[in-house]
């Protein structure tokens, strides 16, 4: 006779757990989600570096020292941190929603959900993947700049807050669009309408100052324009707006994002394809 889930032996038979978290079945997902990209760190890794590098060497090569300043700095050195927080917010959403997607459609979706991990747990598990990958992909970046165009870190604290906030909203992100979309071509519509508008439009190449209005007040009320901006501030001390607004803001933002995650996690939605 099979033990209920009520009762004792069940327990004794499921996962070890200490205290309220699984940690056993945490860090097996967050190792999944970080050597799932890692397996491919030629697409993952070195391609972003290599975009990353095609964009300063095009504004070298086609403006020159013609740009003069912006923000009172050269403009490959304005330009350096914008490329590098675009990069980082398109790979954390792209980690997120690939994984959530990709397990939808070949239907081993399952795998994640019937294991005892909490909706806490398993949104933990997807983010460590996002905020890895864009830990290495930021720092890689980061390397290059300094070697290109001699581009380094005013504010290192700030820096990695800016990047790590970064790669938890649009881990976040990409998790709601993960769990909305049914079809990889819904996904693709969510990242290139959406996303990649979003990081080219939020100050990356251009000072939001220089905005005609209303599109420059409009710009303050976008959270990646202060991810953008907080990530400029970290790396030249410049900055459109003031970093500690950014960071609320930024903060505020994670957390609206993740609590929405965390209740569709939790009530299962739209988490079949």
């Amino acid at each position: 006779m099979q033990p209920r889930p009520s009762s004792p032996g069940f327990r004794q038979m499921g996962i070890r757990r200490f205290g309220r978290v699984n940690w056993i079945g945490l860090g097996t997902l967050c190792r999944r989600e970080i050597m799932r990209f890692m397996n491919v760190w030629q697409q993952t890794i070195f391609a972003p570096l290599m975009t990353a590098g095609l964009f300063v060497v095009v504004f070298a090569l086609a403006l020159g020292r013609d740009r003069g300043e912006v923000m009172g700095m050269p403009y490959l050195e304005f330009l350096g941190p914008g490329i590098l927080m675009m990069t980082v917010i398109q790979n954390a959403f792209a980690n997120t929603s690939s994984s959530i997607i990709s397990s939808k459609m070949q239907g081993n979706i399952v795998d994640t959900l019937m294991p005892p991990l909490s909706a806490a747990e398993i949104l933990t598990g997807y983010l460590s993947g996002a905020v890895v990958r864009a830990l290495i992909v930021a720092i890689v970046i980061a390397l290059g700049l300094a070697l290109l165009i001699g581009q380094g870190v005013a504010h290192p604290l700030w820096a990695l807050s800016f990047v790590v906030l970064g790669a938890l909203l649009m881990g976040g992100l990409g998790l709601l669009g993960g769990i909305i979309a049914q079809k990889f071509d819904q996904m693709a519509a969510i990242s290139n309408f959406i996303v990649t508008p979003l990081s080219f439009l939020s100050g990356t190449f251009y000072s939001v100052e220089a905005l005609p209005q209303p599109f420059a007040t409009l710009a303050h009320w976008n959270p990646i324009f202060y991810l953008i901006d907080g990530a400029r501030y970290g790396f030249s001390g410049a900055s459109d707006a003031p970093p500690m607004r950014g960071l609320i803001v930024c903060g505020l933002t994670v957390a609206l994002v993740l609590f929405t995650a965390w209740r569709w996690l939790r009530s299962g939605y739209r988490m079949k394809a």
